[in-house]
């Protein structure tokens, strides 16, 4: 959508991004949230996504207000075994600290604790953890 996605793989296992055309984006703060919602609600590209999740990420870094009120929205991916969207999910979850995802945050920890997960590069229950404890805490 806005530059290019590079996920995780056998030399890197973090996703890059374009953070050159994304800057302004973020920079935006408040006044882009509804353009990241709508792509948000409309994508089903696991790139788009994870871009439009790093941008909240970075702007909930920045102080950006309003966040917590695209719950709704991000709530469509809780279901999600892209380990990806998790852990970008569990991370705006920690920062934002929406009571509605402590319990989705427990189901993704349960569903991957469950699934043999051989092929993966990471493992997103460490930033799941780190969330619910930052809940508990």
């Amino acid at each position: 959508m806005y530059g290019t996605v590079i996920l995780p793989n056998k030399t890197t296992n973090y996703c890059q991004f374009d953070t050159e055309k994304l800057t302004p984006i973020i920079n935006k703060k408040e006044s882009a949230l509804l353009e990241i919602e709508n792509n948000l609600k409309s994508s089903n590209d696991e790139k788009e996504i994870l871009e439009n999740l790093y941008i909240i990420d970075r702007m909930l870094d920045k102080g950006v207000k309003g966040v917590d009120k695209l719950y709704p929205t991000l709530s469509k991916f809780n279901n999600t075994d892209s380990p990806n969207i998790q852990t970008f999910l569990a991370g705006i979850y920690r920062k934002t600290k929406i009571p509605d995802a402590f319990g989705p945050l427990f189901a993704m920890l349960i569903r991957n604790s469950l699934r043999e997960n051989k092929n993966q590069l990471f493992d997103p229950n460490e930033e799941i953890g780190g969330a619910i404890l930052d809940y508990l805490a």
